[in-house]
Protein backbone atom coordinates (compact mmCIF):
# COMPACT_ATOMS: atom_id res chain seq x y z
CA UNK A 1 0.00 0.00 0.00
CA UNK A 2 1.28 3.41 -0.99
CA UNK A 3 2.44 5.63 1.80
CA UNK A 4 1.19 8.85 2.24
CA UNK A 5 4.65 11.23 2.80
CA UNK A 6 4.53 15.00 4.04
CA UNK A 7 7.62 17.22 4.70
CA UNK A 8 7.94 19.69 7.09
CA UNK A 9 10.86 22.41 7.48
CA UNK A 10 10.96 23.62 10.81
CA UNK A 11 12.23 27.25 10.56
CA UNK A 12 13.14 28.92 14.11
CA UNK A 13 13.66 32.96 13.65
CA UNK A 14 16.24 33.59 16.40
CA UNK A 15 19.67 31.59 15.47
CA UNK A 16 22.83 31.99 17.71
CA UNK A 17 25.56 31.66 15.12
CA UNK A 18 23.88 33.65 12.25
CA UNK A 19 20.75 36.08 13.68
CA UNK A 20 17.68 36.01 11.22
CA UNK A 21 19.03 32.96 9.56
CA UNK A 22 15.55 31.76 7.48
CA UNK A 23 14.97 35.23 5.94
CA UNK A 24 18.90 35.57 5.33
CA UNK A 25 18.46 36.53 1.24
CA UNK A 26 20.53 33.85 -0.95
CA UNK A 27 20.61 34.67 -4.62
CA UNK A 28 18.06 37.97 -3.58
CA UNK A 29 15.66 34.74 -2.08
CA UNK A 30 14.69 34.37 1.16
CA UNK A 31 16.65 31.22 2.61
CA UNK A 32 13.55 29.83 3.77
CA UNK A 33 11.57 30.17 0.59
CA UNK A 34 14.52 28.58 -1.34
CA UNK A 35 14.46 25.84 0.41
CA UNK A 36 10.67 25.67 0.59
CA UNK A 37 10.43 25.47 -2.88
CA UNK A 38 13.45 23.13 -3.51
CA UNK A 39 11.14 20.63 -1.78
CA UNK A 40 8.18 21.61 -3.35
CA UNK A 41 9.53 20.73 -6.68
CA UNK A 42 10.81 17.04 -6.02
CA UNK A 43 7.04 16.34 -6.77
CA UNK A 44 7.05 13.49 -3.41
CA UNK A 45 5.41 14.73 -1.04
CA UNK A 46 1.64 15.17 -0.52
CA UNK A 47 2.06 18.30 1.65
CA UNK A 48 4.73 20.82 2.18
CA UNK A 49 4.79 22.86 5.75
CA UNK A 50 7.06 25.25 7.27
CA UNK A 51 6.94 24.99 11.25
CA UNK A 52 8.08 28.59 12.39
CA UNK A 53 7.76 30.55 15.78
CA UNK A 54 7.71 33.68 13.80
CA UNK A 55 5.13 35.67 12.48
CA UNK A 56 7.54 36.75 9.68
CA UNK A 57 8.98 33.36 8.80
CA UNK A 58 5.17 32.51 8.06
CA UNK A 59 4.12 36.23 5.36
CA UNK A 60 7.12 35.02 4.38
CA UNK A 61 5.91 31.60 2.82
CA UNK A 62 2.37 32.95 2.60
CA UNK A 63 3.80 35.66 -0.32
CA UNK A 64 4.89 32.95 -2.23
CA UNK A 65 1.40 30.95 -1.85
CA UNK A 66 3.12 28.07 0.70
CA UNK A 67 1.75 26.43 3.81
CA UNK A 68 3.22 27.60 7.10
CA UNK A 69 2.07 27.06 10.71
CA UNK A 70 3.09 29.16 13.77
CA UNK A 71 4.76 26.65 16.74
CA UNK A 72 6.11 27.38 20.29
CA UNK A 73 9.19 29.61 20.79
CA UNK A 74 9.82 27.19 23.63
CA UNK A 75 10.64 24.13 20.91
CA UNK A 76 13.95 23.14 22.22
CA UNK A 77 14.51 21.32 18.83
CA UNK A 78 13.50 21.16 15.04
CA UNK A 79 11.92 17.66 15.64
CA UNK A 80 10.14 18.73 18.91
CA UNK A 81 8.62 21.60 16.20
CA UNK A 82 7.91 19.09 13.89
CA UNK A 83 6.12 17.31 15.56
CA UNK A 84 4.00 20.55 17.14
CA UNK A 85 3.22 20.70 13.26
CA UNK A 86 1.79 16.97 12.40
CA UNK A 87 0.19 16.43 15.61
CA UNK A 88 -3.51 16.49 13.67
CA UNK A 89 -2.25 15.75 9.59
CA UNK A 90 -2.89 12.26 8.96
CA UNK A 91 0.42 10.60 7.25
CA UNK A 92 2.81 7.46 7.68
CA UNK A 93 6.03 9.78 7.05
CA UNK A 94 7.05 13.20 8.01
CA UNK A 95 10.32 14.04 6.43
CA UNK A 96 11.91 16.52 8.69
CA UNK A 97 14.10 18.75 6.00
CA UNK A 98 16.15 21.56 7.90
CA UNK A 99 15.78 24.95 6.84
CA UNK A 100 18.54 25.64 6.45
CA UNK A 101 19.32 23.13 3.45
CA UNK A 102 18.60 25.11 0.32
CA UNK A 103 20.48 22.66 -2.13
CA UNK A 104 18.39 18.83 -1.03
CA UNK A 105 17.14 17.64 -4.21
CA UNK A 106 14.51 15.03 -5.20
CA UNK A 107 17.57 12.22 -5.55
CA UNK A 108 17.98 12.63 -1.92
CA UNK A 109 14.85 12.64 -0.57
CA UNK A 110 13.62 9.79 -2.54
CA UNK A 111 16.71 7.73 -1.45
CA UNK A 112 15.38 8.52 2.31
CA UNK A 113 11.95 8.02 1.15
CA UNK A 114 12.51 4.64 -0.32
CA UNK A 115 14.27 3.43 3.15
CA UNK A 116 11.19 2.22 4.48
CA UNK A 117 10.72 -0.12 1.99
CA UNK A 118 12.37 -2.17 4.79
CA UNK A 119 9.62 -2.49 7.21
CA UNK A 120 12.14 -2.44 10.25
CA UNK A 121 12.91 1.15 9.30
CA UNK A 122 10.94 3.30 11.91
CA UNK A 123 13.92 6.79 11.73
CA UNK A 124 15.70 6.96 8.89
CA UNK A 125 18.80 10.33 7.54
CA UNK A 126 21.40 10.90 4.99
CA UNK A 127 24.67 10.81 4.82
CA UNK A 128 27.76 11.86 2.41
CA UNK A 129 31.35 10.95 2.47
CA UNK A 130 33.28 13.87 3.48
CA UNK A 131 37.12 14.04 1.99
CA UNK A 132 38.19 17.57 3.11
CA UNK A 133 40.27 17.51 6.20
CA UNK A 134 39.24 20.60 7.23
CA UNK A 135 35.34 19.80 6.88
CA UNK A 136 36.27 16.38 9.21
CA UNK A 137 37.36 18.62 11.82
CA UNK A 138 35.03 21.41 11.86
CA UNK A 139 32.51 20.97 14.59
CA UNK A 140 29.81 22.40 12.13
CA UNK A 141 29.90 19.68 10.38
CA UNK A 142 28.57 16.66 12.15
CA UNK A 143 30.05 13.20 11.41
CA UNK A 144 28.28 9.72 11.76
CA UNK A 145 29.79 6.25 12.16
CA UNK A 146 27.41 3.57 11.26
CA UNK A 147 27.88 -0.22 11.96
CA UNK A 148 27.94 -3.18 8.67
CA UNK A 149 24.24 -2.31 8.11
CA UNK A 150 24.37 1.67 8.04
CA UNK A 151 22.50 2.22 11.46
CA UNK A 152 24.22 5.18 13.04
CA UNK A 153 26.22 4.01 16.09
CA UNK A 154 27.08 7.45 17.14
CA UNK A 155 26.92 11.39 15.34
CA UNK A 156 29.65 13.69 17.04
CA UNK A 157 30.74 17.18 15.92
CA UNK A 158 34.33 15.71 16.61
CA UNK A 159 36.25 13.45 13.69
CA UNK A 160 35.08 10.06 14.01
CA UNK A 161 36.46 7.60 14.02
CA UNK A 162 39.77 8.92 15.37
CA UNK A 163 42.54 7.74 13.60
CA UNK A 164 45.27 7.57 15.52
CA UNK A 165 47.72 5.67 13.58
CA UNK A 166 47.34 7.37 10.31
CA UNK A 167 45.55 4.53 8.61
CA UNK A 168 45.10 5.05 5.09
CA UNK A 169 41.48 4.82 3.57
CA UNK A 170 39.59 5.48 6.55
CA UNK A 171 36.11 7.06 5.50
CA UNK A 172 34.68 9.97 7.32
CA UNK A 173 30.41 10.30 6.95
CA UNK A 174 29.08 13.87 7.03
CA UNK A 175 25.72 13.59 8.90
CA UNK A 176 22.99 15.69 6.18
CA UNK A 177 20.73 16.65 8.55
CA UNK A 178 17.21 15.57 6.79
CA UNK A 179 15.14 12.87 8.91
CA UNK A 180 12.38 10.72 7.79
CA UNK A 181 9.81 9.23 10.83
CA UNK A 182 7.00 7.00 10.64
CA UNK A 183 4.43 9.47 12.49
CA UNK A 184 3.96 6.59 15.46
CA UNK A 185 7.23 6.79 16.23
CA UNK A 186 7.65 10.77 16.16
CA UNK A 187 4.95 10.60 19.01
CA UNK A 188 6.94 9.29 21.46
CA UNK A 189 9.91 11.60 21.13
CA UNK A 190 8.22 14.18 23.77
CA UNK A 191 8.88 11.58 26.51
CA UNK A 192 12.08 10.84 25.50
CA UNK A 193 14.32 11.97 28.43
CA UNK A 194 17.20 14.77 27.22
CA UNK A 195 20.88 12.96 27.69
CA UNK A 196 23.79 13.43 28.56
CA UNK A 197 25.14 13.16 25.15
CA UNK A 198 23.03 15.20 23.50
CA UNK A 199 23.56 18.06 25.78
CA UNK A 200 27.26 17.53 25.43
CA UNK A 201 26.94 17.55 21.66
CA UNK A 202 24.13 19.53 21.10
CA UNK A 203 22.71 17.00 18.32
CA UNK A 204 19.56 16.11 18.73
CA UNK A 205 19.83 12.78 16.64
CA UNK A 206 21.40 11.39 19.62
CA UNK A 207 18.07 11.94 22.06
CA UNK A 208 17.19 8.62 19.90
CA UNK A 209 20.37 6.65 20.08
CA UNK A 210 20.97 7.83 24.08
CA UNK A 211 17.01 5.78 24.54
CA UNK A 212 17.84 2.61 22.20
CA UNK A 213 16.35 3.72 18.73
CA UNK A 214 17.87 2.80 15.74
CA UNK A 215 18.69 5.62 12.85
CA UNK A 216 19.02 3.93 9.19
CA UNK A 217 21.27 5.71 7.47
CA UNK A 218 21.12 6.14 3.95
CA UNK A 219 23.92 7.13 1.73
CA UNK A 220 23.74 9.69 -1.42
CA UNK A 221 25.94 11.71 -3.35
CA UNK A 222 24.78 14.90 -1.93
CA UNK A 223 27.26 17.76 -2.23
CA UNK A 224 25.01 20.72 -0.88
CA UNK A 225 25.32 22.17 2.63
CA UNK A 226 23.82 23.50 5.40
CA UNK A 227 23.84 26.88 6.59
CA UNK A 228 24.99 27.95 9.69
CA UNK A 229 27.63 30.63 9.68
CA UNK A 230 28.38 33.86 7.38
CA UNK A 231 31.02 31.80 5.46
CA UNK A 232 28.26 29.35 4.88
CA UNK A 233 26.12 31.80 3.74
CA UNK A 234 29.03 33.09 1.41
CA UNK A 235 30.07 29.77 0.21
CA UNK A 236 26.14 29.32 -0.96
CA UNK A 237 25.84 32.91 -2.58
CA UNK A 238 29.49 31.80 -4.86
CA UNK A 239 27.41 28.55 -5.85
CA UNK A 240 24.21 30.07 -6.66
CA UNK A 241 25.66 32.79 -9.21
CA UNK A 242 27.90 30.10 -10.30
CA UNK A 243 24.77 27.83 -11.54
Amino acid sequence: MAKRVIAVIPARYSSTRLPKKPLLLLGGVPLICRVYQAVLETGLFQDVVVATDSILIMKTIHSIDGKAVMTSEDCPSGTDRVIKAVKDIDTDLVVNVQGDEPFIGREELLSLISAFDDEDVNIASLMTNVNDKAEVVNPNVVKVVVDPNNYALYFSRAPIPYNRDGIEGVTYYKHVGVYAFHKNVLAVYDNLPLGVLENVEKLEQLRWLENGFRIKMVRTHYKGFGIDTKEDLSSAEKLISKN
